[in-house]
Formats: C-alpha cells, structure tokens, sequence
C-alpha cells in the first residue's frame, strides 16, 4: 500500500504543470494599458508593468514587450534583475523614433 502511495505522489509531481513565473518591468516613459505581447498579457500601470507565464525566454518576453511600449529602465523574472547587459539587449529592440521625433528632445 505505502509503495503504490509513495508512487502515484512521484507521478503526481512528475505530471504536474509548470509554475508560472512573474515579470515585471519599468518602461522608460509612462504606460497605462494592457499590452499583449509573446505569449504574456501585461498589465501596465503608471509605474510598472507586470504579467505571468509558464513561458521560460525572459529575454523574449522583454523585448516583445519594448516593441511595444518602448524601453525599459529594469525588467525583473521573479524577483531576478536584468544585468545592465541583457538590459541593453532587450532594449535595442524597442522601436527607434522616427527622425522628426528625435530632432524635437
């Protein structure tokens, strides 16, 4: 009895779904929407933007992200900072502004 218990409990763990991971991200300017982008829905307020998945590419998620709502100052995978040098990558992603844009800042 104890053996077939002790194995359906390893089966049980073996089968059971992955946990999802949280993210979290500081664009650079302002968002406040919900953004969906590789396979994450965000959830963007004035000061964060934050979401979950099962999904394990924190580098893709980042920049599927600046596509979308331009540069990030940090982008953290559970409570895990980016090093300034996966930061750089994830933001040469982002959108460059069009030249009239630039000229104006």
């Amino acid at each position: 009895m104890f053996r077939s218990l002790s194995a359906f409990c390893v089966l049980a763990f073996v089968a059971s779904p992955a946990l999802a991971s949280t993210y979290s991200a500081r664009p650079v300017a302002p968002v406040s929407q919900r953004i969906i982008a590789r396979d994450i829905v965000w959830a963007c307020g004035p000061a964060a933007c934050q979401g979950s998945t099962e999904e394990s590419r924190p580098a893709v998620l980042c920049e599927g992200l600046v596509k979308k709502a331009g540069r990030v100052d940090s982008f953290l995978v559970d409570g895990r900072a980016f090093t300034s040098a996966e930061l750089d990558k994830c933001n040469s992603a982002a959108k460059s502004l069009p030249a009239k844009a630039l000229a104006a800042q």
